[in-house]
């Protein structure tokens, strides 16, 4: 399982996939199965194109004016499009954003245009910076560069963020640390940004970073289908730049 969310009959899933087109699924369209059910592939679902892939899943209950998506790519773009500007669904998908060749969207966030974006790279930069450095822009834009990569590194992860609350960074060897979000002092967009956690040969490259707070809890989940289930409270908060500690054995 890698996303799971309450969402009312009535709400839609919007699917977003690597190649930067939105899709739609009606919650009611869904089919029921019971406890134990094998459930329905979403590419049977959805008319997606062939060689795309899934990045990212947001339940959406009305297209108003006062939200929007933003959405990041490997290479460290970032786009801000008015929800509303996707209130009219087609079969076929819609373009909601331009991806470059050898570029592809790994994180879609559902905001209120007031928040903050954090983004964390695989070799262990982070940057945070306000949204409203990030213009709104019309659905088929390619957006603008949120955070400068050096040689091979890529984006991991993108997230709205708010004062308070921690950065929880897991790394590939099942190492792992929280973070307050205060030790990421606000940049400008589109900078080399600062070290987030230390991507030594013990705890291996990056692969996910989350916003979370206090009463939060993580599923950790390794390639080789263990799960682990955790309340953040028990990885202990340490700065940034730090290696970490244990949070699951691989």
């Amino acid at each position: 399982v890698s996303h799971l969310f309450v969402a009312s009959t009535h709400a839609y899933i919007m699917i977003f996939s690597d190649r930067g087109r939105a899709y739609w699924l009606k919650v009611h369209e869904i089919p029921d199965v019971g406890p134990g059910g094998k459930g329905k592939s979403i590419a049977n679902l959805v008319s997606m194109e062939e060689g795309e892939r899934i990045a990212a899943l947001l339940a959406v209950k009305e297209f108003d004016d006062n939200h929007y998506i933003v959405m990041g790519t490997r290479r460290g773009v970032v786009k801000k499009t008015e929800l509303s500007a996707f209130s009219n669904p087609r079969a076929g998908g819609i373009i909601a954003m331009g991806v470059e060749d050898g570029d592809s969207v790994i994180a879609v966030q559902l905001s209120d245009g007031a928040g903050e974006l954090f983004i964390g790279t695989r070799r262990g930069m982070a940057i945070r910076f306000q949204e409203t450095d990030v213009r709104p822009m019309g659905r088929t834009a390619y957006g603008v560069r949120g955070i400068t990569l050096r040689d091979d590194d890529y984006v991991v992860a993108m997230e709205v963020v708010r004062p308070g609350g921690a950065l929880l960074s897991v790394t590939e060897h099942g190492y792992g640390k929280r973070t307050g979000i205060d030790e990421y002092r606000i940049q400008s967009r589109g900078g080399l940004g600062i070290i987030n956690i230390a991507a030594s040969e013990r705890n291996g490259e990056v692969v996910g970073v989350v916003y979370v707070q206090e009463s939060d809890e993580i599923l950790l989940i390794t390639q080789q289908g263990m799960i682990l289930r955790m309340p953040t409270n028990d990885v202990r908060e340490i700065g940034r730049a730090t290696q970490g500690v244990r949070l699951i054995d691989i």
